[in-house]
């Protein structure tokens, strides 16, 4: 529906192009809850700032509780991203539980008082999370104890790949560490998939970043046993015009393509996902899909069913009326499903 990227990318993760409304991520930890209660049931990896920055991972007017948990940001290289404050140098950690205990103590008597209050507990919660999360998150983040074939298998022994497959490698972790929803975003920022000029040399570029460690994410996750119940998702937020971007001074050998809402690609393998099939297709000239075409809201049902979820039923009452993540619209792709 939108052209440009923050309302595409916010349409994306959101289901809306206007601002405002909780992520995907945190529709599922909310319809889902949480498998290790030491760790945040959604996390994103090296997110971008821009294109819809943390309307991506905001849990909006859902329970904080199910905000997304960010590692580093996409200015930072992966082997640096962490969790912010996840460490307290000043204070012991008997001290930090003593501290935890009398400010729940308090938070629970101004509730007594005051009621129900979603936010407050909401908050109690998180102080709790994050108290756990200092011991249990640097496990999940030492990669020490991964083998030289694994870290092979995902590129971290090549300088092209080993940034993208150090985020595709922290996302098995967590998988397999219980975390519900997990975001890894390929970015950089002298040259994104914005291509609006030399798209041949900068597409690329990009790809041998990120083929590698998406190839050995899911072959490490197949032989595992984790792919049976783990649903992969790859895409952006549009496609490429299929013919060259025009634009005043453009030289005669310009290979700029502009922004392409109208006909792309998204790939989806492992839980619920039947492989090996190619659905839908474009016409002639690559311009509109033609044949089984899949709005957003449908995407978003599909992968919704693939959790477990009925992307109908996962509402939430605000402001008067309930919310969901397909908005009013949206159907099953029942040609994806094994």
């Amino acid at each position: 529906e939108a052209i440009n990227h923050d309302p595409a990318a916010t349409l994306f993760q959101t289901g809306s192009v206007i601002p405002g409304r909780p992520s995907m991520g945190s529709w599922v930890s909310y319809g889902l809850g949480t498998e290790n209660s030491n760790l945040p049931a959604f996390v994103t990896i090296c997110p971008t700032l821009a294109f819809g920055g943390v309307n991506n991972w905001s849990s909006s007017f859902l329970p904080a509780a199910h905000n997304g948990t960010a590692l580093g940001d996409a200015s930072v290289s992966s082997d640096k991203a962490r969790v912010k404050f996840i460490q307290n140098s000043k204070l012991p950690r008997e001290i930090q539980r003593l501290q935890l205990e009398r400010l729940t103590a308090m938070n629970r008597e101004h509730l007594k008082r005051a009621g129900a209050e979603a936010s407050l507990e909401a908050r109690i919660s998180s102080f709790e999370l994050a108290f756990r999360m200092q011991s249990e998150v640097p496990k999940v983040e030492d990669l020490s104890g991964e083998t030289d074939s694994t870290m092979k298998l995902y590129g971290m022994d090549q300088p092209e790949t080993k940034n993208f497959g150090r985020m595709c490698l922290l996302a098995r972790r967590f998988a397999e560490a219980g975390v519900r929803f997990i975001q890894v975003t390929h970015n950089d920022d002298k040259v994104q998939w914005d291509q609006h000029a030399n798209l041949k040399r900068d597409h690329v570029k990009n790809a041998r970043e990120v083929d590698l460690p998406i190839a050995g994410l899911l072959t490490d996750l197949k032989q595992r046993g984790l792919l049976d119940d783990t649903l992969v998702v790859w895409g952006g937020e549009f496609g490429r015009t299929p013919m060259n971007e025009v634009r005043r001074g453009n030289s005669p050998g310009h290979q700029g393509r502009d922004h392409h809402p109208f006909g792309f690609t998204m790939l989806m393998a492992g839980g619920g996902v039947r492989g090996g099939q190619v659905i839908g297709r474009t016409d002639e000239l690559g311009y509109h899909a033609i044949e089984d075409r899949v709005h957003i809201h449908d995407l978003q049902a599909t992968i919704l069913h693939c959790l477990g979820l009925d992307h109908t039923r996962l509402t939430y009452r605000h402001q008067g009326r309930d919310f969901r993540l397909t908005d009013v619209s949206g159907n099953v792709v029942r040609k994806v499903l094994a």
